[in-house]
């Protein structure tokens, strides 16, 4: 198979941490190029890389099979459009954009240029998720009644990113950190009846929601996904209660901070979460009540860009599509309604 040629659109913490590592390892991916503006970072530490300066150069190169979008959220929409008008394949970073308008505009232009348009949700390859996934899959729980997932942290000032604090559409908490929940309920549970929001800014000088509480409504469940920045003594990241019983899950994939430290994606240990940090289920199982630690998967996130480069290459479907990534835009819509009008909004 011939490798894919991927250019980035930036070489910041998502391009140095969650791109090109798997860009460089993949054997069906070739980190060919990077838009950098005006620093060199990317030829540091990939002396192969072609550098830059300017989108349209990029796009120019016919050479450049697969453009990923991961700059600030509010040129997604922008410079997806550019790429997939330059018949480029895209993968855009989460948030997908601002507005199902734009999310439905890009689906139909890939479609139109027979091009492939994913969106990086990469927490579906997270080890506690994939590990809560398995469980719901075992009936674990019997019918599943209510189910909570947080992701909090203890941030109370500023992003030193100025971007990430400016009040504009497609930027704030639960376009950020609320794009992951959001994937993760509906990729569990499919698309609500309903949905009911909190949202909140709690930090001193904060123009941007950094509190969220969102409420899923189902047939015969609910699903609450919660997030602050003011939480010092995190607890779990996931909890599901069924007729059978429970299952609790800290969020404590140990991928990105690997990725970080430069580790290489498929190392020895990659994605291993300690073992102190298995899930507890509390159930009845075979008539017999019990209450164990269940083994954590492994998280990866190659097996993403391993499915994109499936879809490209022999037209299979993407890992995430162009719709599941404008259906969480779309709920993101209905709770940043439901939160102005005070009110449940049925989807």
């Amino acid at each position: 198979m011939k490798p894919i040629n991927v250019a980035l659109c930036s070489f910041g913490m998502s391009g140095y941490v969650f791109h090109a590592p798997f860009a460089a390892k993949n054997p069906n991916l070739n980190l060919y190029a990077v838009w950098e503006r005006i620093k060199n970072e990317a030829v540091k530490k990939y002396p192969d890389i072609i550098t830059f300066r300017t989108l349209d150069e990029l796009l120019a190169d016919n050479k450049v099979e697969l453009v990923i979008v991961n700059t600030p959220s509010v040129t997604h929409y922008e410079y997806a459009k550019k790429a997939l008008e330059a018949f480029k394949h895209v993968i855009v970073e989460k948030p997908f954009v601002a507005s199902t308008e734009q999310a439905n505009e890009l689906i139909a232009l890939a479609k139109k240029n027979d091009l492939k348009l994913s969106v990086f949700h990469n927490r579906r390859y997270d080890s506690d998720f994939k590990t809560v996934q398995k469980v719901l899959e075992n009936n674990s729980l019997g019918q599943l009644v209510e189910a909570h997932i947080h992701y909090d942290r203890y941030h109370p000032g500023l992003s030193p990113k100025a971007h990430k604090e400016v009040d504009t559409p497609a930027v704030g908490g639960l376009y950020d950190l609320g794009s992951h929940l959001i994937d993760q309920a509906l990729h569990l549970f499919g698309k609500p009846n309903a949905v009911f929001a909190d949202l909140e800014v709690f930090r001193p000088g904060a123009k941007v929601v950094d509190y969220f509480d969102v409420r899923l409504f189902y047939d015969t469940f609910r699903v609450t996904l919660k997030s602050s920045l003011f939480v010092k003594e995190v607890t779990t990241g996931f909890t599901l209660h069924g007729t059978k019983g429970s299952f609790v899950k800290s969020r404590a994939d140990v991928q990105e901070a690997a990725l970080q430290r430069g580790e290489i994606p498929g190392g020895e240990g990659y994605g291993i979460e300690p073992e102190n940090e298995m899930g507890l289920l509390h159930a009845e199982i075979d008539g017999y009540e019990n209450r164990i630690k269940v083994p954590t998967l492994a998280g990866n996130y190659m097996q993403y860009f391993d499915g994109v480069v499936d879809a490209i290459r022999n037209d299979k479907t993407l890992p995430v599509t162009g719709e599941e990534a404008a259906l969480v835009i779309e709920v993101i819509e209905a709770c940043l309604a439901s939160n102005k009008e005070k009110r449940v909004i049925a989807l």
